[in-house]
């Protein structure tokens, strides 16, 4: 069994380089690691993949799933917050857009998988137990060194990861876990990302066990890893990253990027009209129009007044004047802490613990 993250398969070729193509794939040996492209890797414009998926042949199924994500966005109830106020509306749809749409690439890429027939996409019940064999093997060694190691699914765990999606072709004998990320930007320099990979290698080392358990005697020989950023920015193959945008040779289908782009192009345009719409209702509580609240910042640029801390009947003015009072009062005189100082520190009983509610007087 060979464990290593993801490289593009060799997809079909030209005619006259067919012959050259399955001769190189025969004898190049998969290694364990981030990212290693095919010994010799084909032009973008040779490349052609056995299958092709057109978004006019999946337009509908597609819609629906862009309207089921917009109507569980829309469905959400929004809990009362007196920072937000009228905007909580606003500040819910945002955070369910995040989940949503990480769900309605899933979901996207499980249909249009359909178009390889030989490839089987898991979306149910993927919960990978973290073998301590396995997590100690891939934080202790370089991928390279575990190639061809294979642990029993049933060992001693200490917890268990989730992938978004288990691709498995069974023509290729493979087996891809992918993490889909809507966005990699919120991760930035954390070290999510790194236990993230940690969690996906310690997953790969069970999981031809784990299918062969789990999913009718399903045999890979090989399994890879690849976390795909929806937002398909610059990729980095020798980490393990992955955009949307070649998402098509990961399922060796041609055209599936430009589906999944116009997808998020659709379900774009209608997250903005419906943050549109509760953003008018919200100015319409208040009120207020956008013109009239232009106004009144325009009239009121600091937006306050000086803070009165005694009270509205007590001006800024007679506040400063009791403050200055109050150092005057007493400040030079020094008798009072003459008798002070020779008397000795009472010892004082200190209560330590949780905190309690104050006894009622």
């Amino acid at each position: 069994m060979t464990t290593f993250t993801s490289a593009i398969p060799n997809g079909e070729v030209l005619r006259s380089t067919i012959a050259a193509s399955a001769a190189i794939t025969a004898t190049t040996r998969r290694t364990f690691g981030f990212g290693d492209r095919a010994t010799m890797a084909e032009l973008p414009a040779l490349r052609r993949h056995p299958h092709l998926v057109r978004f006019r042949d999946v337009e509908a199924d597609l819609d629906l799933l862009i309207d089921r994500a917009i109507a569980a966005i829309a469905d959400g109830e929004p809990v009362k917050d007196e920072i937000l106020g009228h905007y909580v509306n606003i500040a819910s749809l945002v955070r369910a857009v995040s989940f949503r749409e990480g769900k309605l690439l899933e979901q996207a890429v499980e249909r249009l998988a359909k178009a390889n027939p030989s490839v089987i996409v898991l979306t149910q019940s993927l919960k990978l137990p973290l073998v301590k064999a396995a997590l100690e093997a891939v934080s202790g060694n370089d991928w390279t060194q575990l190639d061809g190691i294979k642990l029993d699914c049933e060992a001693p765990a200490k917890g268990s990861y989730t992938p978004d999606l288990i691709v498995v072709n069974r023509a290729r004998h493979t087996a891809y876990i992918l993490d889909l990320k809507r966005s990699l930007a919120s991760y930035g320099d954390t070290s999510r990302l790194e236990e993230l990979k940690l969690k996906m290698m310690a997953g790969a080392m069970v999981l031809p066990d784990w299918l062969y358990k789990h999913h009718k005697r399903l045999m890979v020989d090989t399994v890879e890893v690849a976390i795909v950023d929806g937002a398909s920015r610059p990729s980095d193959h020798a980490t393990g990253i992955w955009a949307l945008s070649e998402i098509d040779d990961l399922l060796e289908i041609d055209g599936v990027a430009m589906c999944m782009a116009e997808l998020r192009a659709r379900f774009g345009r209608r997250v903005r009209q419906l943050l549109e719409t509760e953003a008018r209702k919200a100015l319409d509580v208040m009120g207020m129009s956008a013109t009239e609240a232009a106004t009144a910042v325009a009239a009121d640029p600091l937006g306050k007044a000086p803070i009165r801390l005694n009270g509205p009947s007590v001006s800024y003015e007679e506040q400063q004047a009791a403050l200055w009072q109050e150092e005057d009062d007493g400040a030079d005189d020094l008798a009072c802490f003459a008798e002070a100082e020779d008397d000795e520190p009472e010892p004082v009983r200190i209560r330590v613990g949780f905190a309690r509610r104050p006894a009622a007087h």
